[in-house]
């Protein structure tokens, strides 16, 4: 099977799956047919799939992997003491885990197409990261509090699991409390890695963007808070920030110069 060949597999495996797709035919150009595979699979509830699709799936993330090209994090070299500097897609990264700034359901975004970290995570992880991690949050039996992380594989990812932690959502200004759960945040997936036995992980920009906390004041805890649990713990995990925005990437620069 050629890459196209793969991609209308999977878009007429989708779309016949719902009745209510009955009227939808696949687009003949490339573009447009990348729009509607991530659109139903960023619609797509959490259940099975038959292995037919999964092998298919698998075999094309993985090839739209190489076309990204991916980044060993090994070749970053912006690095200040521990801590290193990168700015770029974070599903290319291939390191031990990489971070998605999830929502309270865990289970992904389900607007098709929208640039949020969480539907890029989970489209590019294929489908079965959904299902995983809507098997963990009904074993859960509620919504995931702010400030708390969970693992999962990474499926098609080049890194090998994902942490998801969900971040304060703010009104207006930051309060000392939301200050504090974004905090908890990068200290329950620095704690979660390494328990895991870790050793890199990339963390984005949590709770900037759609949740709305300031870039800056965001930047300055995520740096200070990781720099204080190394320090702390004696931790040797190497920490990416890894920012998508020129504005996060000069504002990441500057503290990070600051704190050498």
């Amino acid at each position: 099977m050629t890459q196209e060949e793969r991609r209308i597999f999977l878009i007429k495996y989708l779309l016949s799956e719902n009745i209510q797709y009955g009227n939808i035919t696949v687009p003949k150009d490339k573009k447009r047919q990348e729009q509607l595979l991530r659109s139903l699979m960023n619609v797509r509830p959490p259940r099975e799939i038959g292995k037919e699709f999964l092998n298919v799936q698998n075999i094309y993330l993985k090839e739209r992997a190489k076309e990204k090209g991916i980044v060993n994090i090994l070749s970053i070299s912006q690095a200040y003491e521990n801590l290193y500097l990168w700015q770029g897609d974070i599903t290319t990264l291939k390191a031990d885990v990489i971070v998605n700034a999830a929502n309270s359901g865990m289970t992904g975004c389900y607007c098709p197409c929208h640039d949020c970290i969480d539907n890029c995570i989970h489209t590019f992880a294929g489908v079965q990261l959904r299902f995983e991690c809507d098997g963990l949050m009904r074993l859960q039996g509620y919504e995931e509090p702010t400030g708390r992380a969970k693992i999962t594989k990474a499926y098609n990812l080049p890194c090998k699991y994902v942490l998801h932690t969900v971040g304060p959502v703010i009104a207006g200004e930051p309060t000392h409390n939301d200050e504090k759960l974004l905090s908890d945040c990068y200290k329950a997936c620095l704690g979660l890695a390494e328990q895991k036995g870790l050793k890199s992980i990339a963390f984005c920009c949590i709770s900037t963007g759609e949740f709305r906390f300031p870039n800056r004041p965001a930047a300055e805890i995520a740096v200070q808070t990781v720099r204080k649990y190394i320090k702390e713990n004696k931790s040797e995990i190497k920490v990416i920030f890894n920012v998508f925005k020129n504005e996060d990437y000069e504002i990441y620069k500057e503290l990070l110069r600051a704190d050498k």
